[in-house]
């Protein structure tokens, strides 16, 4: 059974850094691409970041470039996102997908979420002083 538990999120104050995890079970991580999404209150769900089955990066977004980095752990089986200089905007629920083998395209960023078909639970990170 596929399954994906997000965890790590949690309260930070602005500049502060979390690492959130994703635990992947059920199949190997590796052969697929991963991705971190966030939903803000209200919103529909958007794209982060997606790394491939051949550990290829796409970023989607720009303001988050720099400060999100996404890698992997395939002996844990175990996908991150590493934010750092975290701000109040960062404020949302984080999860994490399992796609086809690879990234959906930049240029695809609005509709990267409908293209992944397994999905975590969420973990929520506020930042707030």
């Amino acid at each position: 059974q596929v399954q994906l538990v997000e965890s790590g999120g949690g309260l930070v104050q602005p500049g502060g850094s979390l690492r959130l995890s994703c635990a992947a079970s059920g199949f190997p991580s590796r052969y697929y691409a991963i991705g971190w999404f966030r939903q803000f209150p209200g919103k529909e769900r958007e794209a982060v970041a997606c790394i491939n089955s051949k550990d290829e990066i796409t970023d989607y977004t720009d303001s988050e470039k720099g400060r999100f980095t996404i890698s992997r752990d395939n002996v844990q089986n175990t996908i991150y996102l590493q934010m750092n200089n975290l701000a109040i905007d960062d404020t949302a629920v984080y999860f994490c997908a399992r796609g086809a083998a690879a990234c959906p395209a930049r240029a695809l960023r609005a509709t990267v979420a409908s293209i992944f078909l397994s999905w975590g639970q969420g973990t929520q990170v506020t930042v707030s002083s």
